[in-house]
């Protein structure tokens, strides 16, 4: 099967997860992608192909004749999408020939334009797969599970020599949660890639350091018109927080390095309000400074209106991985070659998110992040073409190759 008719198959499943839900996997429907791949990858031959408790999706392709004691690498996706946007009722729209110009995503009214995404310009004669407006399209990462899967088939039906190669799909990462409970020792691998980013010749080792902060804010609500020093708005004060925060330091406003705070939700009344921003630095020392005035705020706050008034819930989500991967650059450098020999030029930045690699490789699989070939996740705009994630294909069965007689000892 193609790549492309995989990936159509795969963007049709809802399976978004929920950052409010405290079950694992936090959506049920998660399970409807891991049975289907299951059943797929045992067609193809993968003997010990299972779902677990978790949804977490395991398989081992045995390594080829005389590659028996070769590294083990691990190819990692994962099966949720984002719920920053609808992930139901998914229609792609799969334009062939692409002109290179703007597109009308479906009866929407949004249009996929080259001045908001300059590079569809070099996405012409390509198959463009795109939304039709109403729902992200799940590239991010149904696009890597695809691309994983015809490696899969690739490695079984052809000539290709490999080392044991260990797949993992797994549920939850958009909202935090996606390796955590990777059985590694089940899984097998001694280093691993995920597949799971942008451009298809993107190599991440970098990402942030991340973490979430809460705020629960609780006023002191009196009639207006007997409140002269009494009355706490709770909104108020939560305006009051945002306004202690540096206003350059948001998304908007940064790159690269570059660390922020993003004020992702708000709600209240004069009696009670809360906030929730998610925090991020690539420098682990301004992490901890950036934690450091929140909760400098919180002291300050209370210290204003009384103890109580302000609580700040600090929750750790992932590290940058650059420290687990430097005593392992083979992983990059590998990538970067097979790129090259392409007639490619990798794509070398710090990612200003998380993946599951970085958990992984803080676990003990060093686990850097390959792109997919995807654009504009978590949205309408998200848009994908045939031919990249081809090469992604290309790009990782070279990888395999490269170590196919690297002996793991």
């Amino acid at each position: 099967m193609k790549t492309l008719d995989r990936f159509l198959n795969y963007v049709r499943i809802y399976t978004t997860s929920d950052h409010e839900s405290s079950t694992v996997p936090s959506t049920r429907r998660q399970f409807d992608l891991a049975h289907l791949l299951v059943k797929e990858m045992k067609e193809l031959g993968i003997e010990d192909a299972h779902v677990d408790e978790n949804c977490y999706v395991y398989g081992t392709i045995p390594a080829s004749k005389g590659c028996e004691n070769c590294i083990s690498l691990g190819l990692i996706s994962h099966m949720d999408t984002a719920p920053d946007a609808s992930g139901e009722g998914v229609s792609p729209q799969v334009i062939r020939d692409y002109d290179g110009g703007d597109v009308m995503l479906g009866t929407s009214g949004h249009v996929l334009s080259t001045k908001k995404f300059p590079h569809l310009k070099g996405m012409k004669g390509c198959t463009l797969i795109t939304t039709d407006g109403t729902t992200l399209l799940g590239a991010d990462d149904k696009a890597g599970i695809a691309e994983i899967m015809t490696v899969a088939e690739q490695l079984i039906t052809g000539e290709i020599p490999h080392g044991k190669i260990c797949i993992g799909f797994t549920s939850d990462e958009e909202i935090g949660g996606g390796a955590e409970l990777l059985d590694l020792k089940k899984f097998g691998a001694d280093y691993a890639y995920t597949l799971d980013g942008g451009n298809e010749t993107e190599i991440v080792y970098e990402n942030f350091n991340a973490c979430s902060a809460y705020f629960e804010i609780n006023g002191f609500n009196i009639h207006p018109g007997d409140s002269k020093d009494r009355m706490i708005n709770a909104s108020l004060v939560a305006m009051e927080i945002n306004r202690m925060l540096p206003s350059c330091d948001t998304p908007t406003h940064t790159e690269m390095y570059e660390g922020f705070y993003h004020l992702t939700d708000i709600t209240g009344n004069v009696e009670h309000a809360r906030m929730h921003y998610i925090v991020r630095d690539h420098d682990a020392g301004s992490f901890e400074a950036r934690k450091k005035t929140l909760l400098h705020i919180e002291k300050t706050l209370n210290e204003r209106y009384g103890e109580g008034t302000v609580t700040l819930r600090l929750v750790d989500e992932y590290r940058n991985m650059v420290e687990k991967i430097m005593p392992c650059m083979h992983l990059v450098d590998n990538a970067k070659a097979v790129i090259r020999e392409m007639g490619l030029e990798p794509d070398i930045s710090p990612i200003r998110g998380g993946t599951d690699g970085a958990r992984l490789s803080f676990r003990g699989l060093p686990c850097p992040n390959l792109g997919t070939g995807g654009h504009a996740a978590h949205g309408p705009y998200e848009h994908v073409t045939e031919e990249g994630m081809e090469r992604v294909v290309k790009i990782v069965l070279g990888i395999i190759r490269k170590y196919a007689f690297v002996n793991c000892n």
